[in-house]
C-alpha cells in the first residue's frame, strides 16, 4: 500500500495555499510579542542575581551570606 499525504496536515502547510503574504503590522505584533516573551524570562532570572550585585557593589561591603540570609 502506498501512503498519501493528506492536505489536513499540522503545522502552517496548510496556510501556504491561497494566504496573502504578512502585513507590518502582522509583523511588528508578532516581533513585540517574542520581545516580551524573552523580556519576562530576562526579568525573572535576573532579577535576584542583579540585587547580589548591587548589594555587593554598595558600603559598607557585605559578605554573600549576608546578603542571601534573611536576617
Amino acid at each position: 500500500m502506498a501512503s498519501r499525504l493528506s492536505g489536513k496536515g499540522k503545522g502552517k502547510l496548510g496556510k501556504i495555499k491561497g494566504s496573502e503574504p504578512p502585513s507590518k503590522m502582522k509583523c511588528v505584533k508578532e516581533w513585540s510579542t517574542w520581545t516580551l516573551k524573552k523580556a519576562k524570562v530576562v526579568a525573572h532570572y535576573g532579577f535576584i542575581p542583579l540585587i547580589i550585585v548591587i548589594g555587593m557593589n554598595s558600603e559598607p561591603k557585605p559578605y554573600l551570606s549576608q546578603l542571601v540570609s534573611p536576617f
